[in-house]
């Protein structure tokens, strides 16, 4: 195989550091030198590929959980509820109990503030509060009740 698969073709790399690892767990001699430095590096990746995931769909989460509190009649409403429970369904399946000390949860929170200001061409929101309103655990409930979410969004800010 190309000394350069892995910058050339990742599938086929991937598929055949694959096939040298399960030979090679068990215990066959490899005349095939596994790549060791980008074996390591992909498996470093995975854990942050999925950290990525689940804040992308935190973030998304609060995005519009923050557009349903400042617009509780639009017509998008119930689009925007099925969007907050397909991400806090989504982000629950992803999320493994080590992720709970790396995701900064008031960080995706600013960043959602920055690109509703950013749809608004700049302008802050007054009725949305400056610091998240939410724990983890009040998004990755298996149920999440909108309504709760959005009366903290709403006290966060009395």
């Amino acid at each position: 195989m190309p000394d350069n698969l892995y910058d050339t073709d990742i599938l086929i790399w991937s598929e055949h550091q694959a096939d040298l690892l399960r030979r090679f767990a068990h215990g066959e001699r490899l005349n095939d030198t596994i790549d060791w430095e980008n074996v390591i590096e992909e498996v470093q990746s995975v854990g942050r590929s999925e950290l990525n995931g689940c804040e992308s769909l935190l973030r998304q989460a609060l995005i519009h959980l923050l557009k349903l509190h400042l617009a509780p009649r639009s017509r998008s409403v119930s689009h925007w509820r099925g969007e907050v429970a397909t991400f806090i369904a989504d982000a629950r399946h992803r999320f493994s109990p080590s992720m709970r000390q790396r995701i900064d949860l008031a960080g995706l929170y600013a960043e959602a503030l920055s690109r509703l200001r950013a749809e608004a061409r700049g302008k802050h929101d007054p009725r949305l509060p400056a610091v998240c309103p939410f724990g983890l655990d009040d998004l990755l409930v298996a149920e999440p009740e909108i309504e709760a979410l959005l009366a903290k969004v709403g006290a966060a800010n009395d």
